[in-house]
C-alpha cells in the first residue's frame, strides 16, 4: 500500500516457483463457489486436526525415476505421483473423452551435482537446475531432489512437495485431454494446473489417497502458504505470466471446492473478468515498505473507509493503544474494536511492527509474505466490525469474523478501483498487497476474527471469505454470512 502521490496502484503478476519449466502456472477460474452455510466446515468438509504427510506403514510405490537415488526425496515424489495417477485413473473419464494414460517417464536429478554428472531434462541440462516440471515434448515429469524438494519440505512440509507434483501432473492432464493448445496463454494453462492440484488435494483431505493424508487446519494452511510464498520477485519480468499469489490461491481453492469440472472453465475471459476491478499495471516487488504505518496514514485510511462503506454511526478512533478494556469485546492488539463505545483503538507501533517487511536473508522460501498491508488489513477488518454493528448483526462468532474478512476484501478492492479518482496522499493498493493480506489470513487470521479475537481454525475458510469480498460486493458478504 502506498500514498497516491508516490505510486499508482499495481497488480503483482507473480510466478509459482523459482524457475519452473514451461508448463507450470497457477490461476483463478470459474465461479469461486464456496460452501459457507456452516462456517466451521472447510468447503463442506469437517475440520480435521490430525497428521499431514505420508501415512505410516504403507509400502512405498513401485514406481521408479530415471536418475533417481531411491532416497527420501525420491520416495516422497514417487509416492505422490502414484497417488496422483490413481486419482486421475478414476476421475479422468468423468470429465474428459478417451482413456487416462500415465506419464511416459519420471526423471530425478540433483541440482547439487557437478557438471560431470549433468543429464538432460526436456532438452535442458540438469546442472544447477532447481526445478520441477512437466515436459510436453516427451510426456515426462521431473524434479530436483537435491535443492528444490528439500526446500519445499523444510519450509512448508511434505504436502507442499505433493502439491507441486500435483500441479505438474495437471499439465499432463491438459496435454492428454487437449483442453488447451499452443494458442492459449500460458497463464490459462498454469492456473488450470493449480486448480487440478487443488482437486487432488481435496481427494487427499477426503482420506482417499493411499500414501498421504492432510488435515484441513494447519495442513491445508501450509499448502496454501506455499502457493502464496513461492512467487516471482519481479512481476515486471516478461516471463512472469502466472498471476498473483492471490489468484493462484483462488485457483487451488476452486479445484478443492468444485473439482476438475470447474478447472476446465478457466480461460482468459474468466481471468480478465476477475481482474477487472484490480490494479492492472506492473511494478517490481523490491521490498519497498510501502505506505508507512503512522497515525496520519491511518487517519487517511479511516476517512477513505468511511467514504467506501459509510455507516450512520461512524466509529471514533483512539491511536494511543489497543487496550480498551471493552465490556462487550476483547482487546485484539494491535487493533481493537469496542462495540460498547463504538471505538477503534490502535497500538500504532505494534501495528507498524506487524507491517514491517522481512528483508532478512534466509535459506528456503519465505513462510510469510510480510509488509504494510498485512497490518493495514487488520485495521480495515476492525472497521468492518463497526459496519456490522451498525447493521445490528452479532459481532461474536465465526460468521462475524468471516464477514469481517469478506467486508475487508470489498474495501481492499475499492482502494485499487481504477475508475476512482484518488486524491493526492490517499492510500491505494499496490503490488502484492492482496498477497500480504492472504498470507496473514493463513497464519494468525486476525483480520478474520470477531469482536473477541476468535477466528475459525481453517485458513482456507478465512481466505475464501476475503476473496469473496475482493471479487464481490458488500451484498455478497451479507448473503454469505447472514
Amino acid at each position: 500500500m502506498v500514498a497516491r502521490s508516490r505510486m499508482i496502484a499495481v497488480l503483482a503478476v507473480l510466478t509459482l516457483a523459482t524457475t519452473l519449466l514451461a508448463g507450470c502456472t497457477m490461476t483463478v477460474s470459474g465461479r469461486a463457489v464456496s460452501i459457507y452455510n456452516d462456517p466451521f466446515k472447510v468447503a463442506g468438509l469437517p475440520p480435521t486436526y490430525g497428521p499431514s504427510g505420508p501415512r505410516q506403514g504403507v509400502p512405498d510405490s513401485p514406481l521408479t525415476a530415471t536418475g533417481g537415488d531411491n532416497g527420501e526425496m525420491d520416495k516422497l515424489a514417487l509416492n505422490a505421483i502414484d497417488d496422483i495417477q490413481s486419482y486421475w485413473q478414476s476421475e479422468y473419464h468423468n470429465e474428459f473423452e478417451g482413456d487416462f494414460v500415465p506419464v511416459t517417464k519420471l526423471d530425478s536429478w540433483t541440482a547439487k551435482a557437478p557438471r560431470t554428472q549433468e543429464t538432460q531434462f526436456c532438452k535442458e541440462t540438469t546442472y544447477h537446475l532447481v526445478n520441477a516440471a512437466y515436459c510436453r515434448l516427451d510426456n515426462t515429469i521431473g524434479w530436483d531432489r537435491g535443492v528444490l524438494l528439500p526446500m519445499m519440505q523444510d519450509s512448508f512440509g511434505k504436502m507442499a512437495v505433493v502439491m507441486v507434483l500435483a500441479h505438474e501432473y495437471g499439465h499432463a492432464i491438459q496435454t492428454m485431454s487437449r483442453i488447451v493448445s499452443a494458442k492459449d496463454p500460458v497463464i490459462v494453462k498454469e492456473q488450470q494446473a493449480d486448480c487440478f492440484a487443488g482437486a487432488f488435494i481435496r481427494h487427499v483431505a477426503e482420506n482417499k489417497a493411499r500414501h498421504f493424508t492432510i488435515n484441513t487446519a494447519d495442513g491445508l494452511n501450509n499448502v496454501l502458504a506455499a502457493t502464496v510464498s513461492i512467487r516471482d520477485a519481479d512481476p515486471g519480468d516478461p516471463e512472469a505470466v502466472h498471476g498473483s499469489a492471490f489468484e493462484r490461491v483462488t485457483a487451488v481453492q476452486i479445484g478443492f471446492t468444485d473439482g476438475p469440472k470447474a478447472c476446465k472453465s478457466i480461460d482468459m475471459k474468466d481471468i480478465t473478468r476477475r481482474r477487472k476491478n484490480l490494479p492492472s499495471s506492473f511494478a517490481a516487488d523490491t521490498g519497498d515498505p510501502g505506505a508507512a504505518i503512522t497515525k496520519d496514514n491511518l487517519i487517511k485510511l479511516s476517512r477513505q473507509m468511511a467514504n467506501i462503506m459509510p455507516v450512520p454511526h461512524q466509529p471514533s478512533y483512539d491511536y494511543h493503544g489497543a487496550t480498551l478494556h471493552c465490556r462487550n469485546g476483547a482487546d485484539t492488539v494491535p487493533v481493537t474494536y469496542c462495540p460498547a463505545t463504538n471505538t477503534i483503538g490502535t497500538d500504532v507501533p505494534a501495528l507498524a511492527r506487524r507491517g514491517a517487511p522481512n528483508n532478512d536473508e534466509q535459506e528456503g522460501f519465505p513462510t510469510r509474505v510480510t509488509g504494510d498491508y498485512d497490518a493495514y488489513v487488520v485495521f480495515v477488518s476492525r472497521y468492518a466490525l463497526a459496519v456490522q454493528g451498525n447493521a445490528g448483526q452479532l459481532l461474536a462468532g465465526a460468521k462475524a469474523g468471516l464477514r469481517a474478512a469478506c467486508l475487508s476484501g470489498v474495501i481492499s478492492t475499492r482502494l485499487a478501483d481504477p475508475d476512482h479518482v484518488f486524491k493526492p496522499g490517499e492510500l491505494t493498493l499496490t503490488a502484492g498487497d492482496l498477497d500480504k493480506a492472504v498470507s496473514g489470513l493463513l497464519t494468525d487470521g486476525l483480520a478474520a476474527s470477531d469482536v473477541k479475537g476468535q477466528t475459525v481454525p481453517s485458513g482456507f475458510s478465512r481466505v475464501d471469505a476475503f476473496r469473496a469480498g475482493v471479487l464481490g460486493t458488500q451484498q455478497t458478504c451479507e448473503a454469505r454470512y447472514s
